[in-house]
């Protein structure tokens, strides 16, 4: 079984990227993920706005 079925088994909401090596960061409530390394900017921003209260 993948990790993401494994995942989605236990009751994760697992979401990825559909294009491969783009931008993607999720954020909810104070956990915060980016998919890849170019996923840094859309975490700062994420990390940010949790910070300012207006996630």
């Amino acid at each position: 079984m993948a990790h993401e079925d494994e995942l989605r088994a236990k009751g994760a909401k697992y979401v990825r990227s559909t294009v491969p090596m783009t931008p993607h960061a999720v954020g909810d409530g104070r956990l915060i993920t980016g998919q890849n390394p170019v996923s840094t900017k859309a975490v700062s921003n994420l990390i940010l706005a949790a910070l300012a209260g207006t996630e």
